[in-house]
């Protein structure tokens, strides 16, 4: 059996904490051994990851600065774990994860883990540069660099980052737990305290600039002036009546009772499968967004901007529009309207089966632990 430790920044409820959890709960257990270190502390996640039987370690660094004290706990900590190889994840974690592997006996390979497409570093917060523009330098020292999207693989690459490194492994989905279901549209008009056959347009997704829910909300207002019937959902941290610069947007936008503001949820399979079409309206920053594909398992149609891989994960089953343009945004969602219920079924179903085809969560795990094999010279 082999044992990987899995070096993440924190376990807070993002894409790919949430990726990493979903790659745990399907890893084959008899062949390998799992365990989870957090740089920061346990985050929403820590307890969901030891209910699958892992262990879970934090070290308690504090964002933007990595003290001596927290590095030596990471060093003595792999030390005593005695892994067969590391795996990071995101820029903190694939850092860290080479730094405990020079500091451990033997040659422990690491692998990376990319998770976000890299249009202008400008828009990336100044330590966050500093940490991409060293990992290029450093990126030939890792046996493998995964990213989830092509586009992040390329972008990544004319920064410096070693090419003959490249593997892309897209998210994978889990269509047991989401799919289509009739049951969770009704329940969700009835949390909503709305009528059964009103038009719901989703966007699920952590308040952040590159998310864009301003473009969102300004698309939403030019929608609602021709379909007034139409509500909208969002969800995701942050997304909520407490943020009062996204009240503010509501309220210029006229939009007051027609937009529905969930939070967090840890109903994010029922909310999503409750809707009508699916949303991103992100700016920059994407590489293979899980709500999409989440959307598309459960038969939603989906909107998504050209950021990252998202136009190739839709392919044919929804439509693209550019980023930032809030008329193409609110033109997408109109056509999608257009197409009536049926329409919406048909191109759901295509969707839902597109996820299945070349998304689902057993075919992905199955690649990761083919890698690891791979990179461990083990036959499979």
């Amino acid at each position: 059996m082999f044992r990987i430790i899995h070096l993440i920044t924190g376990l807070s409820t993002g894409g790919a904490e949430m990726m990493l959890y979903k790659l745990l709960s399907a890893t084959d257990r008899t062949r390998f051994d799992p365990i989870v270190v957090s740089l920061m502390d346990r985050g929403t996640l820590g307890e969901r990851l030891e209910a699958l039987g892992l262990p879970v370690y934090t070290v308690g660094m504090v964002p933007g600065c990595p003290t001596l004290a927290a590095l030596w706990r990471l060093i003595r900590l792999v030390r005593r774990l005695q892994p067969d190889l590391i795996q990071g994840w995101m820029y903190h974690g694939n850092l860290a994860a080479l730094f405990a592997s020079g500091f451990s006996p033997g040659r422990i390979p690491v692998l990376w883990n990319i998770r976000q497409s890299l249009y202008d570093i400008k828009t990336e917060k100044r330590m966050t540069a500093i940490l991409i523009r060293l990992g290029a330098r450093l990126s030939s020292r890792p046996a493998r660099i995964i990213y989830n999207a092509r586009v992040s693989a390329r972008q990544h690459e004319l920064l410096g980052y070693a090419a003959d490194r490249r593997r892309v492994i897209p998210n994978g989905f889990d269509c047991d737990r989401f799919k289509p279901s009739e049951n969770a549209r009704l329940k969700l008009r009835r949390l909503l305290g709305l009528e059964d056959e009103t038009l719901l347009i989703g966007h699920i997704a952590r308040w952040h600039p590159m998310k864009d829910h301003a473009n969102f909300m300004r698309a939403a207002a030019r929608l609602a002036a021709r379909r007034p019937d139409v509500h909208f959902v969002l969800a995701g941290r942050g997304v909520d009546e407490t943020n009062s610069a996204l009240m503010k947007m509501i309220q210029e936008a006229g939009l007051v009772g027609q937009v529905h503001l969930l939070g967090e949820r840890s109903d994010v399979v029922e909310v999503t499968a409750g809707l009508d079409i699916a949303s991103l309206s992100s700016a920059w920053g994407e590489g293979f967004p899980n709500v999409v594909g989440e959307a598309m398992a459960c038969g939603v149609p989906c909107v998504v901007t050209d950021v990252g891989d998202s136009a190739w994960v839709v392919g044919d089953t929804g439509m693209v529009v550019p980023p930032r343009d809030a008329e193409a945004l609110a033109g997408a969602w109109a056509a999608l309207i257009e197409m009536g219920p049926e329409g919406r079924v048909r191109l759901g179903r295509a969707a839902h089966q597109r996820v299945v085809t070349k998304f689902s969560l057993v075919q992905i795990v199955r690649q990761y632990e083919a890698l690891y094999l791979d990179v461990l010279n083990v036959r499979s």
